[in-house]
């Protein structure tokens, strides 16, 4: 009977170890960006938002509107004005993706999006 109730007893205080199972690594970083597509209503907007999260594959963001899920939404990074070069690139060119899932936070909704192209 002891050793059944030791082999309970190590049972219930091994926790399964869950390895993430992304297609590709996410790097925690926080990016201005404009988003622009149709929001929750149907009705056209352009929001200033923020990555909380990114990768090649896609992004965590915050926005100010709840969106629906499958949605394609068009992200643009603001580039600052800098006088023309060759050296210079002159932006990053917008970026579709489509709405994944969001959920409310208070007065942003977090955002997680797909892109249709992978970045990088």
């Amino acid at each position: 009977m002891a050793i059944r109730e030791n082999i309970l007893q190590r049972r219930t205080v091994i926790t399964p170890v869950y390895d993430e199972q992304r297609r590709a690594q996410r790097i925690q970083l926080q990016v201005p960006l404009f988003i622009r597509g149709k929001d929750f209503h149907g009705e056209q907007f352009l929001e200033l938002a923020k990555t909380l999260d990114i990768s090649a594959l896609g992004a965590f963001i915050t926005c100010p509107r709840a969106l629906s899920v499958g949605e394609i939404v068009t992200l643009t990074i603001p580039a600052p004005s800098i006088t023309s070069s060759a050296l210079v690139p002159a932006g990053m060119p917008p970026i579709q993706a489509r709405v994944k899932r969001q959920q409310e936070a208070g007065d942003v909704h977090l955002v997680g999006v797909e892109f249709l192209k992978p970045i990088g």
